[in-house]
């Protein structure tokens, strides 16, 4: 099972919309995956604890350190839009295995 992370400048509303279109898409796509959603800061402090971080494009550069224990970070430009979230899945999860 993946661990995934959505993560938001402020924890709230935008991390939250990540996740359940998250929860849809790996569904559709028959990925187990137990997800959590956050604010930036607490996501950035505990992403090496997680296979995925979904974020928005701006905030990629948070994960860094992140990126180089080989967690795949997943930049959205549309947090709304699960057809951009299941290509980037598939791309970054399924077709890079």
């Amino acid at each position: 099972m993946l661990k995934v992370i959505a993560a938001c400048g402020s924890g709230m509303g935008s991390s939250q919309i990540i996740k359940m279109k998250l929860e849809k898409v790996f569904k559709k796509l028959g990925i187990e995956a137990s997800i959590y959603h956050t604010n930036i800061g607490d996501a950035k402090s505990q992403a090496a604890n997680y296979d995925v971080v979904v974020c928005s494009d701006s905030l990629i550069g948070t994960f860094a350190n992140a990126t180089a224990k080989k967690v795949i970070v997943i930049g959205l430009k549309n947090l709304l839009s699960e057809k951009e979230i299941e290509e980037k899945v598939l791309e970054k999860i399924v077709n890079a295995q």
